[in-house]
C-alpha cells in the first residue's frame, strides 16, 4: 500500500487530508480525503505522483498555472489529472507541489514541478485514469475522491 491511510474509513477530524492507494495488477486505486474541494484535487496529484515517483525532497525546477472549467467537479477532477499526465508525457515534468483555488467557473492550479530525471521512480508511470470509476464529492467530514490509474 502506498500512501497516508491513517484516517481513512476512520473517525477524522474534518481538517485532515490524506490519501492512500491500493495495488491491484496493473493499476493503482486511489483513495483521498481533504477539508475542501481544492485540497481534496491537490492531494488527487499527489497521490497519483507517489504511485510511481518519490518526489519527497524534491525541488521545484518550474512552475505552471492552469485555469480548468468543469461542468461538475468531477469534470474538474478529470481535467485536472488530465492536465498531470499530459506534462509527465509531453515535457517529462512531475508535478512536486499543488494548489488549487476555486474560481466562479472552475478552477486556478498553481503546479510546482520537477524534471522526471530529478525525481526518483519508483514505479510504472501512469498513461491513463479510469473515468468511469472517478468521483470526487462532499461529505460529513470534508471531501472525499476515489480514482484509478493505470500504466
Amino acid at each position: 500500500m502506498v500512501g497516508d491511510t491513517s484516517g481513512y474509513g476512520q473517525a477524522r477530524r474534518p481538517e485532515e487530508n490524506g490519501h492512500r492507494a491500493v495495488a491491484q495488477e496493473d493499476e493503482f486505486r486511489i483513495e483521498v480525503w481533504a477539508a475542501s474541494r481544492e485540497n481534496c484535487l491537490a492531494e488527487a496529484v499527489a497521490a497519483v505522483v507517489e504511485c510511481f515517483a518519490d518526489v519527497s525532497g524534491v525541488r521545484p525546477t518550474g512552475a505552471g498555472r492552469v485555469r480548468l472549467a468543469g461542468a461538475s467537479d468531477d469534470d474538474l477532477l478529470a481535467a485536472l489529472l488530465d492536465e498531470v499526465l499530459y506534462r509527465l508525457e509531453e515535457y517529462g515534468q512531475v508535478p512536486v507541489d499543488v494548489e488549487a483555488d476555486g474560481t466562479e467557473d472552475g478552477l486556478d492550479v498553481r503546479l510546482a514541478v520537477a524534471a522526471l530525471t530529478d525525481v526518483r521512480v519508483t514505479g510504472r508511470m501512469p498513461t491513463d485514469v479510469g473515468w468511469g470509476e472517478l468521483r470526487i464529492h462532499p461529505g460529513p467530514c470534508g471531501w472525499t475522491c476515489a480514482l484509478t490509474v493505470g500504466g
